[in-house]
């Protein structure tokens, strides 16, 4: 009985554990930026659906240019 009781708390624990690293690493990647082509692909799926999204290297590409060209200096 208590076995079953203790295999039973650490599963709840690794599950809720899994949950939490789980959260925190969306987190950082949503922070970094790192999804940023997962979430162009949502808006495009809610807003645009009748337009072909890019490829993951046309959207990074097209990110680049936008991020980079022009003057990026105040003199």
């Amino acid at each position: 009985m208590q076995l079953a009781t203790a295999r039973s708390a650490c599963r709840q624990f690794g599950q809720a554990l899994r949950l939490k690293l789980k959260q925190g690493w969306s987190l950082l990647r949503e922070l970094s930026g790192d999804d940023a082509y997962e979430r162009y692909l949502q808006h495009q799926a809610l807003h645009h659906p009748d337009e072909t999204p890019l490829c993951r290297h046309a959207f990074f590409k097209r990110e680049q240019q936008q991020k980079w060209q022009g003057v990026k200096r105040c003199c």
